[in-house]
């Protein structure tokens, strides 16, 4: 299992580094917000060239590096399609740094100082749940959706919408390609207790596709007639 530790206070890098070692983890270290984005993002062409493996099945990135700071380069990380597990670490414990960290795609978030036990259990729950694809924004057909910001946007064109019915296209755009029936839609996006025969899906449907249809020619949200509706390519 290979780790890619992005921490410039070296005393800690040399310990965090030698403790994951003794686990058996290999361990990349880089000091600097640029070579962390470099070395997270690299293809593989790049990294035999360079003689760098950077697999990573795990990264413990600090929140404060030189160049970048922990939220940019998790972001970026992200964007370009790494799925990596992240572990931001930081020696601020201010709620709005931890919203911030996992709002920019991190898995967990440890403050210093810490014990190394913790840091190491929390690697290997990460590495336990592997690194399924959960971008910080939602992409389909051109629409994005970021629930950090509460935004929807059409190309350059934002999106007006309630609560409901951001709620609504963001259930739908969290399973591209998968037909989800009113009930499912019913229990997740408003309440178990709303009757099953209600037409309030079909409704809040129809608001949204208003306004994400001008000046597309297109509807991102299909019926699927007798089923219930589904956005992208089944």
């Amino acid at each position: 299992m290979r780790i890619l530790l992005a921490e410039d206070e070296r005393k800690m890098a040399r310990a965090i580094r030698r403790g994951l070692e003794q686990e058996g983890y290999a361990v990349d270290v880089c000091t600097d917000g640029d070579d962390a984005v470099v070395r997270g993002i690299e293809n593989d062409y790049d990294a035999v060239v360079r003689g760098i493996e950077n697999d990573y099945d795990a990264v413990v990135l600090d929140v404060m590096l030189p160049g970048r700071d922990g939220f940019s380069i998790c972001r970026e990380l992200r964007d370009r399609g790494r799925w990596a597990p992240i572990l931001m670490l930081t020696a601020r414990d201010a709620v709005e740094d931890r919203i911030r960290g996992l709002d920019a795609g991190s898995d967990d978030y440890l403050v210093k100082p810490f014990a190394f036990g913790e840091l190491l259990a929390r690697v290997r729950a990460m590495v336990r749940r592997g690194r399924p694809e959960r971008p910080a924004k939602l992409t389909v057909e051109g629409v994005v959706l970021d629930p950090a910001t509460h935004t929807v946007r059409c190309g350059d064109s934002p999106i007006d919408l309630t609560p409901k019915e951001f709620s609504l296209l963001e259930f739908l755009m969290r399973h591209p390609g998968e037909v989800l029936s009113r009930p499912r839609i019913l229990e997740h996006v408003w309440d178990m207790h709303y009757d099953g025969f209600s037409n309030v899906v079909d409704v809040y449907v129809s608001y949204v596709r208003r306004k994400l249809a001008p000046p597309y020619d297109r509807t991102l949200i299909r019926t699927v007639r007798g089923v219930g509706y589904l956005v992208g390519t089944p």
